[in-house]
Protein backbone atom coordinates (compact mmCIF):
# COMPACT_ATOMS: atom_id res chain seq x y z
CA UNK A 1 0.00 0.00 0.00
CA UNK A 2 1.28 3.24 -0.87
CA UNK A 3 1.66 6.20 1.17
CA UNK A 4 0.65 9.46 -0.84
CA UNK A 5 2.27 11.96 1.11
CA UNK A 6 5.76 10.28 0.72
CA UNK A 7 4.78 9.75 -2.93
CA UNK A 8 4.11 12.93 -4.24
CA UNK A 9 7.14 14.37 -1.71
CA UNK A 10 9.08 12.01 -3.54
CA UNK A 11 8.23 12.86 -7.31
CA UNK A 12 8.24 16.42 -6.45
CA UNK A 13 12.27 15.93 -5.36
CA UNK A 14 12.44 14.03 -8.79
CA UNK A 15 10.57 17.30 -10.99
CA UNK A 16 12.78 20.14 -8.79
CA UNK A 17 16.20 18.26 -9.87
CA UNK A 18 14.80 17.51 -13.42
CA UNK A 19 14.30 21.64 -13.63
CA UNK A 20 17.82 22.26 -11.89
CA UNK A 21 15.72 24.19 -9.64
CA UNK A 22 13.47 24.37 -6.39
CA UNK A 23 10.63 26.25 -7.80
CA UNK A 24 8.49 22.60 -9.57
CA UNK A 25 9.32 20.84 -6.25
CA UNK A 26 7.73 23.50 -4.10
CA UNK A 27 4.25 23.50 -6.14
CA UNK A 28 3.87 19.96 -6.50
CA UNK A 29 4.30 19.67 -2.65
CA UNK A 30 2.05 22.55 -1.51
CA UNK A 31 -0.35 20.10 -1.12
CA UNK A 32 1.63 17.78 0.99
CA UNK A 33 3.10 20.23 3.20
CA UNK A 34 -0.45 21.19 3.98
CA UNK A 35 -3.43 20.61 5.73
CA UNK A 36 -4.90 20.24 2.27
CA UNK A 37 -5.24 16.60 0.17
CA UNK A 38 -4.64 16.49 -3.22
CA UNK A 39 -7.44 16.29 -5.55
CA UNK A 40 -8.03 15.55 -9.31
CA UNK A 41 -11.00 15.11 -11.84
CA UNK A 42 -11.82 13.06 -14.59
CA UNK A 43 -13.91 14.08 -17.73
CA UNK A 44 -15.94 11.37 -19.72
CA UNK A 45 -17.06 12.88 -22.27
CA UNK A 46 -19.17 10.77 -24.82
CA UNK A 47 -20.25 10.95 -28.26
CA UNK A 48 -23.69 11.37 -30.16
CA UNK A 49 -25.58 12.94 -27.26
CA UNK A 50 -26.75 11.76 -23.74
CA UNK A 51 -30.57 11.01 -23.59
CA UNK A 52 -31.46 12.05 -20.26
CA UNK A 53 -33.98 9.18 -19.95
CA UNK A 54 -30.73 6.62 -20.17
CA UNK A 55 -29.82 7.93 -16.42
CA UNK A 56 -32.62 9.39 -15.27
CA UNK A 57 -34.78 6.47 -12.86
CA UNK A 58 -38.11 5.90 -13.84
CA UNK A 59 -40.98 7.94 -12.26
CA UNK A 60 -37.92 10.92 -10.69
CA UNK A 61 -39.06 14.20 -12.50
CA UNK A 62 -38.49 16.68 -9.63
CA UNK A 63 -35.04 15.49 -7.86
CA UNK A 64 -34.20 12.98 -4.82
CA UNK A 65 -32.70 10.62 -3.10
CA UNK A 66 -31.36 7.52 -5.89
CA UNK A 67 -31.04 5.17 -1.98
CA UNK A 68 -34.70 3.57 -3.31
CA UNK A 69 -34.40 3.75 -6.82
CA UNK A 70 -33.07 1.92 -9.52
CA UNK A 71 -30.86 3.12 -12.39
CA UNK A 72 -31.74 2.79 -15.90
CA UNK A 73 -30.52 -0.34 -17.90
CA UNK A 74 -27.68 1.91 -19.68
CA UNK A 75 -25.91 2.95 -16.77
CA UNK A 76 -27.26 -0.09 -14.52
CA UNK A 77 -22.64 -0.90 -13.54
CA UNK A 78 -22.98 2.03 -11.67
CA UNK A 79 -25.91 0.90 -9.48
CA UNK A 80 -23.40 0.23 -5.92
CA UNK A 81 -21.95 3.06 -6.59
CA UNK A 82 -25.35 5.30 -7.07
CA UNK A 83 -25.09 6.88 -3.15
CA UNK A 84 -21.73 8.40 -4.88
CA UNK A 85 -23.48 9.92 -8.12
CA UNK A 86 -25.05 12.88 -8.82
CA UNK A 87 -27.46 12.83 -12.14
CA UNK A 88 -28.41 16.58 -13.46
CA UNK A 89 -30.51 17.20 -15.85
CA UNK A 90 -31.65 20.54 -16.98
CA UNK A 91 -28.54 22.86 -17.74
CA UNK A 92 -27.97 24.00 -21.25
CA UNK A 93 -25.47 25.10 -23.51
CA UNK A 94 -27.84 26.65 -26.54
CA UNK A 95 -24.38 29.30 -27.12
CA UNK A 96 -22.24 26.36 -27.96
CA UNK A 97 -24.21 25.81 -31.15
CA UNK A 98 -23.80 21.88 -30.02
CA UNK A 99 -25.59 20.31 -32.96
CA UNK A 100 -23.34 17.23 -34.11
CA UNK A 101 -20.48 18.16 -31.38
CA UNK A 102 -19.84 21.55 -29.97
CA UNK A 103 -16.01 20.24 -30.34
CA UNK A 104 -14.07 22.96 -28.04
CA UNK A 105 -17.16 24.05 -26.83
CA UNK A 106 -18.62 21.87 -25.02
CA UNK A 107 -15.56 21.95 -22.44
CA UNK A 108 -15.08 25.36 -22.91
CA UNK A 109 -18.64 27.10 -22.49
CA UNK A 110 -18.33 29.28 -26.14
CA UNK A 111 -19.46 28.40 -29.40
CA UNK A 112 -17.62 25.33 -31.37
CA UNK A 113 -18.04 23.42 -34.60
CA UNK A 114 -16.34 21.39 -36.80
CA UNK A 115 -13.02 23.47 -38.02
CA UNK A 116 -13.74 26.00 -35.63
CA UNK A 117 -10.04 26.48 -33.30
CA UNK A 118 -11.15 27.16 -29.29
CA UNK A 119 -11.92 31.06 -28.32
CA UNK A 120 -10.82 30.15 -25.05
CA UNK A 121 -9.01 27.99 -22.43
CA UNK A 122 -11.91 24.63 -21.43
CA UNK A 123 -12.55 23.57 -17.98
CA UNK A 124 -10.50 20.82 -18.15
CA UNK A 125 -6.91 22.91 -18.75
CA UNK A 126 -8.13 25.73 -16.20
CA UNK A 127 -8.55 22.92 -13.43
CA UNK A 128 -5.30 21.30 -13.89
CA UNK A 129 -4.01 24.68 -13.35
CA UNK A 130 -5.76 25.39 -10.33
CA UNK A 131 -5.27 21.47 -8.79
CA UNK A 132 -1.53 21.08 -6.84
CA UNK A 133 0.74 21.04 -9.93
CA UNK A 134 1.89 17.33 -11.19
CA UNK A 135 4.70 16.15 -13.87
CA UNK A 136 2.03 15.80 -16.24
CA UNK A 137 -0.69 18.51 -15.10
CA UNK A 138 -3.09 17.22 -17.97
CA UNK A 139 -3.39 14.14 -20.10
CA UNK A 140 -6.18 13.44 -22.64
CA UNK A 141 -6.74 10.24 -24.41
CA UNK A 142 -9.01 9.41 -27.34
CA UNK A 143 -10.94 6.41 -28.18
CA UNK A 144 -12.36 6.01 -31.95
CA UNK A 145 -12.41 3.61 -34.59
CA UNK A 146 -9.12 1.44 -35.20
CA UNK A 147 -8.68 2.63 -38.26
CA UNK A 148 -9.15 6.34 -36.95
CA UNK A 149 -6.64 5.79 -33.93
CA UNK A 150 -3.80 4.36 -36.15
CA UNK A 151 -4.26 7.10 -39.29
CA UNK A 152 -4.75 10.01 -36.55
CA UNK A 153 -3.08 8.88 -33.42
CA UNK A 154 -3.32 12.42 -31.90
CA UNK A 155 -6.12 14.63 -32.46
CA UNK A 156 -7.15 17.95 -31.19
CA UNK A 157 -10.81 18.51 -31.00
CA UNK A 158 -11.90 18.57 -27.39
CA UNK A 159 -9.63 20.73 -24.92
CA UNK A 160 -7.08 23.85 -25.08
CA UNK A 161 -5.10 26.09 -22.94
CA UNK A 162 -6.54 29.31 -24.38
CA UNK A 163 -7.56 30.79 -27.96
CA UNK A 164 -6.10 29.14 -30.75
CA UNK A 165 -4.33 27.00 -28.46
CA UNK A 166 -5.87 23.20 -28.85
CA UNK A 167 -4.40 20.36 -26.62
CA UNK A 168 -3.85 17.12 -28.29
CA UNK A 169 -4.99 14.05 -27.05
CA UNK A 170 -3.66 10.50 -27.73
CA UNK A 171 -4.97 7.33 -29.24
CA UNK A 172 -2.46 5.46 -29.98
CA UNK A 173 -2.14 3.08 -26.65
CA UNK A 174 1.34 2.22 -27.77
CA UNK A 175 2.82 5.87 -28.96
CA UNK A 176 0.90 7.22 -24.91
CA UNK A 177 2.89 4.11 -23.41
CA UNK A 178 6.58 5.02 -24.84
CA UNK A 179 5.48 8.45 -23.50
CA UNK A 180 4.70 7.85 -19.88
CA UNK A 181 7.31 4.60 -19.85
CA UNK A 182 9.35 4.62 -22.36
CA UNK A 183 12.23 5.19 -19.95
CA UNK A 184 11.49 2.01 -17.50
CA UNK A 185 11.24 -0.08 -20.84
CA UNK A 186 12.92 -2.72 -21.99
CA UNK A 187 13.27 -4.46 -25.26
CA UNK A 188 11.52 -2.85 -28.42
CA UNK A 189 9.86 -0.74 -26.10
CA UNK A 190 13.34 1.04 -24.85
CA UNK A 191 14.79 1.16 -28.11
CA UNK A 192 12.21 2.95 -29.88
CA UNK A 193 12.06 5.30 -27.04
CA UNK A 194 15.62 6.57 -27.25
CA UNK A 195 15.19 6.66 -30.87
CA UNK A 196 12.41 8.89 -30.58
CA UNK A 197 13.49 10.58 -27.52
CA UNK A 198 16.81 11.43 -29.75
CA UNK A 199 15.01 12.45 -32.89
CA UNK A 200 12.50 15.14 -31.05
CA UNK A 201 15.83 16.42 -29.28
CA UNK A 202 17.69 17.12 -32.47
CA UNK A 203 14.45 18.23 -34.08
CA UNK A 204 14.01 20.81 -31.12
CA UNK A 205 17.73 22.07 -31.62
CA UNK A 206 17.19 23.06 -35.41
CA UNK A 207 13.55 23.96 -35.39
CA UNK A 208 15.12 26.90 -32.54
CA UNK A 209 17.80 27.56 -35.11
CA UNK A 210 15.92 27.99 -38.40
CA UNK A 211 13.22 29.76 -37.07
CA UNK A 212 15.27 32.82 -36.42
CA UNK A 213 15.75 33.14 -40.29
CA UNK A 214 11.80 33.30 -40.60
CA UNK A 215 9.81 36.88 -41.06
CA UNK A 216 8.59 38.21 -38.34
CA UNK A 217 4.96 37.58 -38.76
CA UNK A 218 5.74 33.39 -38.90
CA UNK A 219 7.99 33.60 -35.94
CA UNK A 220 5.41 33.43 -33.48
CA UNK A 221 3.77 30.56 -35.09
CA UNK A 222 6.99 28.56 -36.23
CA UNK A 223 7.64 29.41 -32.10
CA UNK A 224 4.58 27.30 -30.85
CA UNK A 225 5.99 24.21 -32.48
CA UNK A 226 9.26 24.44 -31.09
CA UNK A 227 7.40 25.11 -27.47
CA UNK A 228 5.69 21.70 -28.00
CA UNK A 229 8.82 19.84 -28.72
CA UNK A 230 10.75 21.92 -25.69
CA UNK A 231 7.72 20.44 -23.43
CA UNK A 232 7.70 16.86 -24.40
CA UNK A 233 11.47 16.79 -24.37
CA UNK A 234 11.04 18.37 -20.83
CA UNK A 235 8.60 15.79 -20.20
CA UNK A 236 10.55 12.80 -20.43
CA UNK A 237 13.41 13.90 -18.24
CA UNK A 238 10.45 14.35 -15.50
CA UNK A 239 9.50 10.99 -16.00
CA UNK A 240 13.15 9.96 -15.92
CA UNK A 241 14.00 11.42 -13.03
CA UNK A 242 10.69 9.45 -11.38
CA UNK A 243 11.61 6.00 -13.21
CA UNK A 244 12.01 3.70 -10.00
CA UNK A 245 8.40 5.50 -8.72
CA UNK A 246 7.22 4.74 -12.56
CA UNK A 247 8.05 1.12 -12.45
CA UNK A 248 4.68 0.23 -9.54
CA UNK A 249 2.21 1.96 -11.68
CA UNK A 250 3.14 0.83 -15.24
CA UNK A 251 0.71 -1.64 -17.08
CA UNK A 252 1.63 -4.94 -18.80
CA UNK A 253 2.05 -4.67 -22.24
CA UNK A 254 0.06 -7.27 -24.10
CA UNK A 255 -1.09 -8.24 -27.26
CA UNK A 256 -4.22 -5.37 -27.31
CA UNK A 257 -1.34 -2.88 -27.95
CA UNK A 258 0.50 -4.42 -30.65
CA UNK A 259 -2.21 -7.15 -32.04
CA UNK A 260 -5.72 -5.25 -31.31
CA UNK A 261 -8.75 -7.03 -32.35
CA UNK A 262 -11.29 -4.53 -31.92
CA UNK A 263 -10.88 -0.84 -31.49
CA UNK A 264 -12.54 -1.63 -27.85
CA UNK A 265 -9.14 -3.61 -27.36
CA UNK A 266 -7.29 -0.16 -27.53
CA UNK A 267 -10.08 1.77 -25.88
CA UNK A 268 -9.63 -0.78 -23.08
CA UNK A 269 -5.59 -0.15 -22.54
CA UNK A 270 -6.16 3.25 -23.13
CA UNK A 271 -8.03 3.57 -20.17
CA UNK A 272 -5.59 1.72 -18.52
CA UNK A 273 -2.86 4.10 -19.18
CA UNK A 274 -5.46 6.90 -18.08
CA UNK A 275 -5.55 5.61 -14.73
CA UNK A 276 -2.02 4.76 -14.43
CA UNK A 277 -1.57 8.52 -14.29
CA UNK A 278 -3.84 9.45 -11.79
CA UNK A 279 -2.72 6.41 -9.40
CA UNK A 280 1.12 7.19 -10.13
CA UNK A 281 0.43 10.65 -9.78
CA UNK A 282 1.99 11.37 -12.93
CA UNK A 283 -1.11 13.79 -13.32
CA UNK A 284 -4.71 15.25 -11.85
CA UNK A 285 -6.75 15.80 -14.59
CA UNK A 286 -8.43 13.42 -17.13
CA UNK A 287 -9.69 13.89 -20.31
CA UNK A 288 -11.54 11.30 -21.77
CA UNK A 289 -12.81 11.43 -25.46
CA UNK A 290 -14.79 8.54 -26.09
CA UNK A 291 -16.23 9.28 -30.01
CA UNK A 292 -13.31 12.25 -29.71
CA UNK A 293 -15.32 14.69 -29.91
CA UNK A 294 -16.18 14.34 -33.08
CA UNK A 295 -19.58 12.28 -34.82
CA UNK A 296 -17.62 9.02 -35.44
CA UNK A 297 -16.69 6.17 -33.68
CA UNK A 298 -17.22 2.12 -33.38
CA UNK A 299 -17.47 -0.04 -30.69
CA UNK A 300 -17.62 -3.56 -32.64
CA UNK A 301 -15.86 -5.51 -29.57
CA UNK A 302 -19.28 -4.95 -27.75
CA UNK A 303 -21.11 -6.30 -30.86
CA UNK A 304 -22.34 -3.31 -32.55
CA UNK A 305 -21.64 -3.11 -36.07
CA UNK A 306 -22.94 -0.28 -36.60
CA UNK A 307 -20.47 2.72 -36.15
CA UNK A 308 -19.81 6.97 -36.71
CA UNK A 309 -22.72 8.59 -37.66
CA UNK A 310 -25.34 6.77 -38.09
CA UNK A 311 -25.34 5.77 -34.34
CA UNK A 312 -26.37 9.47 -33.92
CA UNK A 313 -30.03 8.77 -35.90
CA UNK A 314 -30.65 6.21 -33.24
CA UNK A 315 -32.99 6.89 -30.58
CA UNK A 316 -30.85 6.60 -27.27
CA UNK A 317 -33.53 4.94 -25.01
CA UNK A 318 -34.55 1.40 -24.63
CA UNK A 319 -32.16 0.90 -28.07
CA UNK A 320 -30.13 -2.41 -27.46
CA UNK A 321 -27.07 -0.99 -29.10
CA UNK A 322 -26.86 2.36 -27.04
CA UNK A 323 -27.40 0.29 -23.98
CA UNK A 324 -24.29 -1.59 -24.43
CA UNK A 325 -22.10 1.43 -25.45
CA UNK A 326 -23.60 3.10 -22.11
CA UNK A 327 -23.03 -0.13 -19.91
CA UNK A 328 -19.32 -0.03 -21.26
CA UNK A 329 -18.96 3.61 -20.49
CA UNK A 330 -20.41 2.52 -17.23
CA UNK A 331 -18.09 -0.45 -16.26
CA UNK A 332 -15.03 2.25 -17.57
CA UNK A 333 -16.28 4.50 -14.56
CA UNK A 334 -16.35 1.73 -12.45
CA UNK A 335 -12.95 0.84 -13.16
CA UNK A 336 -11.64 3.96 -12.52
CA UNK A 337 -13.17 4.05 -9.14
CA UNK A 338 -12.01 0.69 -8.10
CA UNK A 339 -8.79 1.82 -9.25
CA UNK A 340 -8.92 4.92 -6.98
CA UNK A 341 -10.04 3.11 -4.24
CA UNK A 342 -7.08 1.05 -3.70
CA UNK A 343 -5.33 3.77 -3.18
CA UNK A 344 -5.09 5.34 0.52
CA UNK A 345 -4.67 9.25 0.65
CA UNK A 346 -4.70 11.00 3.68
CA UNK A 347 -7.58 9.43 5.84
CA UNK A 348 -9.27 7.66 3.06
CA UNK A 349 -8.91 7.18 -0.80
CA UNK A 350 -7.91 8.61 -3.49
CA UNK A 351 -11.08 8.19 -4.70
CA UNK A 352 -12.30 10.57 -1.89
CA UNK A 353 -10.98 13.26 -3.40
CA UNK A 354 -11.92 12.66 -6.80
CA UNK A 355 -14.85 14.29 -9.06
CA UNK A 356 -15.71 12.31 -12.23
CA UNK A 357 -17.78 14.29 -14.47
CA UNK A 358 -19.62 11.98 -17.68
CA UNK A 359 -21.38 14.10 -19.99
CA UNK A 360 -21.80 14.29 -24.01
CA UNK A 361 -19.53 16.97 -25.94
CA UNK A 362 -23.23 17.35 -27.58
CA UNK A 363 -25.60 17.81 -25.21
CA UNK A 364 -28.98 15.37 -25.22
CA UNK A 365 -28.40 13.53 -28.85
CA UNK A 366 -26.72 14.19 -32.50
CA UNK A 367 -28.71 16.78 -33.82
CA UNK A 368 -29.42 19.19 -30.96
CA UNK A 369 -30.25 22.92 -29.73
CA UNK A 370 -28.18 22.49 -26.59
CA UNK A 371 -31.70 22.87 -24.79
CA UNK A 372 -30.70 20.15 -22.20
CA UNK A 373 -27.39 19.23 -21.38
CA UNK A 374 -27.42 15.91 -18.88
CA UNK A 375 -24.62 15.30 -16.65
CA UNK A 376 -23.38 12.79 -13.92
CA UNK A 377 -20.59 13.56 -11.21
CA UNK A 378 -19.55 10.34 -9.58
CA UNK A 379 -17.33 11.28 -6.15
CA UNK A 380 -17.92 13.93 -4.10
CA UNK A 381 -14.27 16.26 -4.56
CA UNK A 382 -13.68 16.21 -1.00
CA UNK A 383 -16.45 16.19 0.68
CA UNK A 384 -17.69 19.50 -1.39
CA UNK A 385 -20.65 17.92 -3.51
CA UNK A 386 -23.82 16.79 -2.85
CA UNK A 387 -24.15 12.50 -3.94
CA UNK A 388 -26.91 9.79 -3.90
CA UNK A 389 -29.17 12.22 -5.74
CA UNK A 390 -30.65 13.45 -8.94
CA UNK A 391 -31.45 17.48 -9.41
CA UNK A 392 -33.59 18.58 -11.81
CA UNK A 393 -32.96 21.99 -12.86
CA UNK A 394 -34.95 24.45 -14.74
CA UNK A 395 -33.10 24.81 -17.77
CA UNK A 396 -31.80 28.67 -17.11
CA UNK A 397 -28.21 27.99 -16.27
CA UNK A 398 -25.67 27.27 -18.66
CA UNK A 399 -22.82 24.18 -18.60
CA UNK A 400 -20.68 27.44 -18.01
CA UNK A 401 -22.32 27.57 -14.57
CA UNK A 402 -21.43 23.80 -13.80
CA UNK A 403 -17.57 24.71 -14.36
CA UNK A 404 -17.97 27.82 -12.15
CA UNK A 405 -18.81 25.49 -9.66
CA UNK A 406 -15.71 23.31 -10.53
CA UNK A 407 -13.42 25.77 -10.05
CA UNK A 408 -14.71 27.08 -7.00
CA UNK A 409 -14.58 23.61 -5.08
CA UNK A 410 -11.17 23.52 -6.52
CA UNK A 411 -10.52 26.76 -4.76
CA UNK A 412 -11.04 29.44 -7.46
CA UNK A 413 -12.88 32.38 -6.67
CA UNK A 414 -14.99 32.65 -9.82
CA UNK A 415 -18.45 34.29 -10.59
CA UNK A 416 -18.32 33.13 -14.40
CA UNK A 417 -16.50 30.63 -16.67
CA UNK A 418 -15.57 31.81 -19.89
CA UNK A 419 -18.82 33.89 -20.15
CA UNK A 420 -18.88 37.67 -19.91
CA UNK A 421 -21.93 40.16 -18.86
CA UNK A 422 -23.53 40.35 -22.37
CA UNK A 423 -23.35 36.87 -22.80
CA UNK A 424 -24.61 36.07 -19.75
CA UNK A 425 -27.35 38.43 -19.84
CA UNK A 426 -28.85 36.15 -22.56
CA UNK A 427 -27.84 32.63 -21.64
CA UNK A 428 -27.47 32.62 -17.78
CA UNK A 429 -30.51 33.53 -15.00
CA UNK A 430 -27.78 33.55 -12.43
CA UNK A 431 -23.73 33.98 -11.37
CA UNK A 432 -22.04 31.88 -9.23
CA UNK A 433 -21.97 28.18 -8.50
CA UNK A 434 -25.13 25.70 -8.67
CA UNK A 435 -25.69 25.78 -5.54
CA UNK A 436 -27.96 22.81 -5.55
CA UNK A 437 -24.86 20.80 -6.30
CA UNK A 438 -22.96 21.96 -3.45
CA UNK A 439 -23.02 20.83 0.40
Amino acid sequence: MLNRRNLLQSMAAGAGAAFGGPLISQRMMASTVSNTTPKRIVFFMQNQGFDPKTCIPAGMKNGGSLAKVKLPEPISPLEPYKERMHIINGLHGVHTSPSHSAFFGALGGYRGSDGVPPSGPTIDYELSNVLPQTLLPHLCIGMDSIENMKTKPTIATLSASGAGQPIFMYSNPNHLYQMLYGGISTGDIRRQHEARSSLLSQIETLAAAKGQSLPSADQQRYGQYVQGFQETNALRDRLSSVADHLRQFAPVVDERYTQPEFETDWHDVLLDLGISALTSGITNTLTIGSGRGEIFGAWKGLGVEQQGHNLGHMDQPDNPIWIKIRQYNSRMLVKIMQALESVPEGSGTMMDHTLIVYTSNNADKQHTSGNNWPVMLLGNFDGTFKTGCFTQLDGTRPINALYTTLLRAAGQNCDRFNMDEKIAKQFDSGSGPVKELLV
